[in-house]
């Protein structure tokens, strides 16, 4: 079986990735859900996921939210899960502190996911781009009855802290 992913890019993030790799535990899995292949899906599923990681103590789930969404829409506009009758899982795992890996199992393709660069003028085409972006990793497993789409995303913020101002202790204030 191969596993195909994106390594994590070093940046601004990339202390805080280390710090929690480095305090990273065994993998714990927070839910599984299976729903159908459509849209409607879409926000029931980022309503619950949301729950589920709030009640684990997870915080910053903005990214976990865009993530969600971008593969599971994927997974029903791209696959034989968005067929009638089709059905996409969902499985969320902490894989660390502030780490936590999305699994999206879908029904199939005739391709291989892979972020592109669209033209200004299509709708569609960006969401890997958004998943690449905000996933510290990300990539795809074939499977006998699909493929999996998983990505790994903090759950804290990455961004450095702001500087605060340094006033001189002589400085009047009017």
């Amino acid at each position: 079986m191969t596993m195909r992913h994106r390594s994590c890019r070093a940046g601004k993030a990339g202390a805080t990735m280390r710090r929690i790799w480095a305090a990273a535990r065994s993998e714990r899995l927070l839910t599984e859900v299976v729903v159908p292949g459509d849209t409607s899906s879409v926000p029931l599923l980022r309503r619950c996921v949301t729950l589920v990681l709030t009640a684990a103590g997870h915080r910053d789930l903005e990214r976990v939210r865009l993530v969600l969404t971008e593969l599971l829409s994927n997974a029903v506009v791209h696959t034989r899960s968005g067929l009638p009758g089709g059905l996409v899982a969902v499985q969320v795992s902490e894989v660390g502190d502030g780490l936590v890996r999305i699994v999206v199992a879908d029904a199939g393709a005739l391709t291989i996911p892979q972020p592109r660069l669209s033209e200004d003028h299509e709708d569609h085409g960006r969401g890997l781009v958004l998943v690449e972006a905000q996933a510290t990793r990300w990539g795809t497993q074939p499977g006998s009855l699909g493929t999996s789409v998983w990505a790994e995303v903090l759950t804290v913020d990455a961004s450095p802290p702001e500087q605060a101002a340094i006033v001189p202790a002589d400085v009047v204030w009017d």
